[in-house]
């Protein structure tokens, strides 16, 4: 049908202290409308944890609900759900439009993190062992996955209020230098997507990522339009991307009435032939 589209969203963080989705219900009507409703990575935590049935759960309550939501579901990995499928990207638009997570852009997943020497570490390793001149981007997110996966929940698995938000400041913000790295990261994400779409995705004039957690559009030097859709957590909200047969457009998801709803258009973009 002509009024067909694919909706993007991503990082929801279910199961999480931080996220502001309780229950998956909130999310409905987001799934109300695409054909496909596409989740880019971090969707929830399935790394090793401290409470494994916990974890088992979630990810049964996640699939229940998002396969009887109504729209055709695709699971994109991120660095948090590194094994929800065996998707790590998505092309669209006939390769117009690109969706990865967003954590190959930058060397050791979170740079700013108290795991980034170990994920550093794990990725170099990955990519010395890959055959020389078999760096496909298919490959490079393979070493991402099995890095982010060997490395377990920190203070994402945290059940009390008080020592959840002093372990984020410790695996985060504190010292004051891991929250300049976030800073740091903000402001590269666009021009790195841009060069890695250069490399890998030529034809892509489009580039959706989440990972970081700030939203936002930019349309670089080269020309390839950099989105982040944000997350479901705290302080800064999500985007919702819609991608219909022959236009891109960028909404602000809205929390109204207890429910996450597509909200205001904030960028809109035509797709060629």
């Amino acid at each position: 049908m002509a009024d067909d589209f694919i909706r993007i969203i991503s990082d929801v963080h279910y199961g999480e202290r931080a996220s502001r989705v309780g229950a998956l219900g909130q999310l409905r009507p987001l799934a109300d409308g695409p054909a496909l409703l596409v989740l880019n990575g971090d969707t929830l935590d399935t790394r090793a944890g401290p409470d494994p049935e916990r974890n088992r759960r979630c990810l049964a309550e996640v699939r229940d609900f998002f396969l009887s939501a109504g729209p055709e579901v695709s699971f994109i990995t991120g660095n948090h759900d590194p094994d929800v499928s065996s998707r790590h990207f998505l092309d669209l638009a006939g390769g117009r439009v690109f969706i990865t997570h967003g954590d190959v852009l930058f060397e050791a997943i979170v740079p700013w993190g108290r795991d980034a020497p170990a994920l550093r570490g794990r990725i170099e390793a990955g990519v010395a062992a890959l055959p020389p001149g078999n760096r496909a981007l298919e490959d490079l997110l393979l070493v991402y996955r099995r890095a982010a996966a060997a490395v377990g929940q920190r203070h994402q698995a945290e059940s009390d209020p008080l020592k959840y938000t002093l372990k984020t400041l410790g695996d985060s913000a504190w010292p004051p230098w891991r929250f300049l790295r976030v800073l740091r990261a903000w402001r590269e994400l666009p021009g790195r997507a841009a060069d890695l779409a250069l490399r890998h995705r030529p034809k892509a004039g489009f580039f959706l990522a989440g990972h970081t957690h700030r939203p936002g559009v930019w349309k670089t030097r080269s020309g390839v339009v950099v989105v982040n859709t944000g997350s479901f957590c705290r302080p800064f909200g999500a985007l919702a991307v819609d991608v219909a047969a022959r236009r891109l457009s960028v909404r602000r998801i809205v929390l109204r009435g207890g429910e996450f709803h597509p909200g205001a258009e904030i960028a809109a973009f035509q797709l060629a032939d």
